[in-house]
């Protein structure tokens, strides 16, 4: 484990989790010093196998290319992930989020991704206990709104699935993160929802000002922790 990644994780919360793939890729380096700019502290990306999910996207090679000073959240929607995962921590990811469904038994993953800060993601009809055995070997559960590759829709079990995973993670030091759907429209009210981290792609990438987008959803995020702060 990176002690060092996960501190820095944890003094960034709450916050968002920008998804580079609606990025221009081929201007990448400003994208990035864009986010940057912006208080952007989290970069996400987002890998399909086309088997897991419909789509194919990227792989190590693409994570390894990206520098940057920013944490490297990396979103595995991938069939059998166990011999593939290394790979992934070896191009530089600091977190590696693999999904319940992924396997019939996650936790070997989990075990061999001892080295960077661990995400178990569930999917949208999977029921919030499936996690359950698995909370001892991770730092962050992820709640996806969305069904990955085939809707963009925020579904309307979400607030009680966070709220679900709120009471599952009560008293251990895990981050809670929300993935999906999540658009400038929406934003205020899912980070009232108490999710730590806020995964977003187009909303900040989709037009024509990224740093407006990405400071704009921040601002609200931070003002979802200063009321929460004042209120405790």
């Amino acid at each position: 484990m990176s002690m060092a990644a996960l501190e820095k994780l944890r003094a960034a919360v709450p916050t968002i989790s920008v998804g580079i793939l609606t990025a221009d890729l081929l201007n990448l380096g400003s994208e990035i010093s864009i986010l940057e700019e912006a208080g952007v502290r989290l970069v996400h990306f987002d890998v399909m196998d086309g088997c897991f999910v419909p789509m194919m996207t990227i792989g190590p090679p693409f994570i390894k290319a990206v520098k940057a000073p920013l944490l490297k959240d990396v979103h595995l929607l991938i069939q059998d992930p166990l011999d593939k995962v290394e790979a992934y921590v070896a191009a530089g990811a600091d977190i590696v989020t693999v999904h319940v469904e992924s396997a019939d038994d996650v936790l070997p993953v989990l075990r061999k991704l001892r080295g960077v800060i661990r995400g178990i993601a569930l999917n949208p009809g999977t029921p919030m206990e499936a996690i359950e055995p698995l909370l001892d070997e991770v730092e962050m559960v992820v709640v996806l709104a969305v069904v990955p590759g085939v809707s963009s829709k925020f579904e309307d079990s979400t607030p009680d699935r966070l709220a679900k995973a709120r009471e599952m993670i009560a008293g251990r030091d895990i981050l809670l993160c929300v993935d999906g759907g999540i658009k400038r429209e929406n934003i205020a009210e899912v980070a009232k929802l108490g999710a730590d981290i806020i995964v977003t792609g187009s909303a900040v990438f989709d037009g024509k000002a990224p740093r407006e987008n990405a400071e704009f959803m921040l601002n609200l995020v931070s003002d979802r922790s200063d009321v929460s702060d004042k209120s405790d």
